[in-house]
């Protein structure tokens, strides 16, 4: 009879191994799709059911974390307390990171809430937070060499802090190595551009936005592509 309990006990926990990652990926999945079409809504909907869950689950953790990221950037309304819900965003994915030390999505998802969460902080505690954003866009790297929005985001951090942090070559190092890992993600083109466009590149600036103008965007970001388009269309006209 023993055996028999134990049995069940074991066919019980696989089953719930397998429900609980069958329903993280169709959370991702909805995550991906509110995100792709800027879906307020919905968006809104999934980080309500992610609360929730109340899940000691890194992998649910930082889909909230980065759910909350994306919302408050594009979604939430003008008179909201973004500051508050980027840090609640660091919070989850340190939350994350506690429970997983080697999940490079929870590092970049905390980087990215942080390089928001600067735009709302002080000069001191900005340079407080660059650290910070530093090193968990750096772990990310670290544990997955393909994460190219982390390169992004480490082009983008080199050429917009003040000088002596600032560094052009760096930043073109770390965005063509996005653009090499995934030739389709146009944002990164863009960015590239704006590097040569404040570095005096004008050409080279001229080219990339062009090539902006030019792609398609990237399946799961089309909102963002779309927005990269305008965004390159400005700049041009401003450097004819």
């Amino acid at each position: 009879m023993k055996k028999v309990w134990v049995v069940i006990l074991v066919a019980f926990m696989l089953f719930s191994v397998g429900f609980s990652q069958s329903s993280y990926q169709a959370l991702y999945e909805e995550f991906v799709q509110y995100r792709d079409s800027y879906n307020v809504e919905g968006m809104k909907s999934l980080i309500s059911e992610l609360e929730k869950l109340q899940s000691k689950d890194y992998k649910l953790y930082t889909l909230l974390a980065d759910a909350i990221v994306e919302y408050t950037l594009w979604g939430a309304p003008d008179n909201a307390d973004k500051k508050a819900m980027y840090e609640k965003a660091i919070e989850y994915a340190d939350k994350a990171i506690e429970l997983n030390k080697n999940y490079a999505y929870a590092y970049f998802v905390k980087g990215a809430a942080i390089g928001r969460l600067a735009q709302y902080a002080g000069i001191i505690k900005s340079l407080f937070l660059l650290g910070d954003f530093d090193k968990s866009f750096k772990k990310a790297i670290e544990l997955d060499p393909k994460c190219f929005r982390a390169y992004v985001a480490m082009g983008m951090r080199y050429r917009d802090v003040p000088w002596p942090m600032r560094n052009y070559k760096k930043s073109e190092e770390y965005l063509k190595k996005a653009i090499e890992i995934e030739p389709k993600y146009i944002n990164s083109y863009l960015e590239l551009g704006i590097l040569y466009e404040v570095w005096n590149k004008k050409d080279k600036a001229i080219e990339m936005f062009k090539k902006v103008l030019e792609m398609p965007p990237m399946k799961g970001f089309t909102a963002l592509g779309l927005e990269a388009k305008k965004t390159a269309k400005q700049h041009l006209e401003k450097l004819k």
